[in-house]
């Protein structure tokens, strides 16, 4: 182990004896009482040596022996220690890309202040390249999405989608304008392409995707560029996805509104047919609604506010990155949406419901999975506000697949 403070962290002194990282009340911790030589020692702890080689400096700075074993180990306890050559194989594979990882340094350091053991941050941001994204819709959030996925990290991401390229379909990261007129899926994949950081690693034939709802994705987000599909998902649309166990993620923007979610877990949370169900008992005339709506052909070109799009496809890679990195968003078992002018985030929850084919309903009895965990045990560490880091959720076990 080579340890390193956190460097994501900045670090000041509240008085002599306490020092605090972070500056946010999200992330930042105080730890003390710390005195001036072992302030200084930190300075050491810079991914540079080893254990051993920083004992000696701490006997060449009259530290008290085990004193630097006891700081190492508090600050890992406190989650504010990294490791720089941990991680695992994946990991070091990833350093050796220096171009790669260069690209990905501000993704590194994010994931530091979300992961606690020394070396999970990198080992996370390596295990990305291994992870397999489906995007259906090659639209203003789709592609927009797609983009950021790959320039997170994400080692393949497919693009689905059918026609070609129309002039509205254009946006910054996402389809460019020269695009126009070219199939929309290779357009979109092509802007993938340029996004990624580097070649995701090579895939061998037998692990070659098949066809849509191939269960070997870790991940599908259906992103549609009908605002019907966004407002009402059609639950045979994901058929594929539900039968494979899929997890899938709905992401859109109907008329003056973004929505992101539900998250579903196949046989967990509620899905789009839990959805329309819960829909249809608070209101009857939905399914009449519906059927009005998807009837015919919409010729006209329809809303889609460019910096809403955006702001829509960003939380959604969000939530994905936090579902691929081993949490449940959020969104799990909600919607989330926003509205132009006000542009304030709320959530709808979707509950399982018991006349659903999916079952999440019977086999949850209404119940969610948790993404609280225990809370780190710290050598007096205390955040400003008086809260504390949770640990890491375990991802709950179901019905649906993951990292594959």
């Amino acid at each position: 182990m080579h340890p390193m403070v956190k460097p994501a962290l900045r670090r000041g002194w509240r008085d002599l004896n306490t020092v605090q990282f972070g500056m946010t009340p999200a992330h930042a911790m105080t730890l003390g009482p710390m005195d001036l030589a072992s302030g200084s020692f930190l300075d050491l702890l810079n991914g540079t040596r080893g254990l051993e080689l920083l004992r000696e400096e701490g006997r060449r700075m009259d530290l008290p022996d085990g004193h630097v074993d006891k700081l190492v180990r508090g600050l890992a306890e406190a989650g504010l220690l990294d490791d720089a050559r941990g991680g695992g194989p994946a990991a070091d594979t990833l350093r050796r890309k220096k171009e790669v990882l260069d690209r990905l340094r501000p993704d590194l350091a994010s994931l530091s202040l979300t992961t606690s053991a020394p070396g999970d941050a990198i080992g996370r941001l390596a295990a990305r390249r291994s992870q397999r994204v489906q995007v259906r819709g090659a639209g203003r959030v789709g592609a927009v999405l797609a983009s950021l996925l790959a320039g997170a990290g994400v080692g393949e991401v497919d693009v689905r989608d059918v026609g070609r390229v129309e002039p509205w379909d254009v946006a910054p990261g996402g389809l460019p304008a020269e695009a126009v007129g070219d199939r929309r899926d290779e357009a979109a994949r092509r802007a993938v392409r340029r996004a990624a950081p580097g070649r995701s690693p090579r895939r061998a034939p037998a692990q070659a995707p098949s066809e849509e709802g191939d269960p070997g994705f870790s991940l599908v987000i259906i992103a549609p560029r009908d605002d019907v599909a966004v407002h009402a998902p059609d639950p045979s649309a994901a058929e594929s996805v539900m039968s494979s166990g899929t997890p899938h993620l709905y992401a859109g923007v109907v008329e003056g509104t973004g929505v992101v979610g539900p998250f579903v877990l196949p046989g967990e949370t509620g899905c789009a047919g839990c959805l329309h169900e819960s829909r249809t008992d608070r209101d009857p005339a939905w399914p009449r609604l519906v059927a009005q709506w998807r009837s015919g052909r919409q010729r006209q070109v329809r809303p889609c506010d460019l910096t809403l799009a955006t702001t829509t496809a960003g939380l959604a890679a969000a939530h994905a990155l936090a579902f691929l990195d081993g949490r449940v968003p959020s969104s799990a078992g909600a919607r989330w949406e926003v509205s132009v002018p006000a542009l304030h985030w709320h959530a709808r929850p979707v509950w399982p419901h018991p006349a659903c084919p999916c079952a999440a309903a019977e086999r949850g009895k209404g119940e969610h999975p948790s993404q609280d965990g225990e809370s780190h045990e710290t050598m007096a560490v205390q955040r400003p506000s008086e809260r504390c880091r949770e640990a890491e959720a375990e991802r709950p076990a179901g019905t649906w697949r993951a990292h594959v």
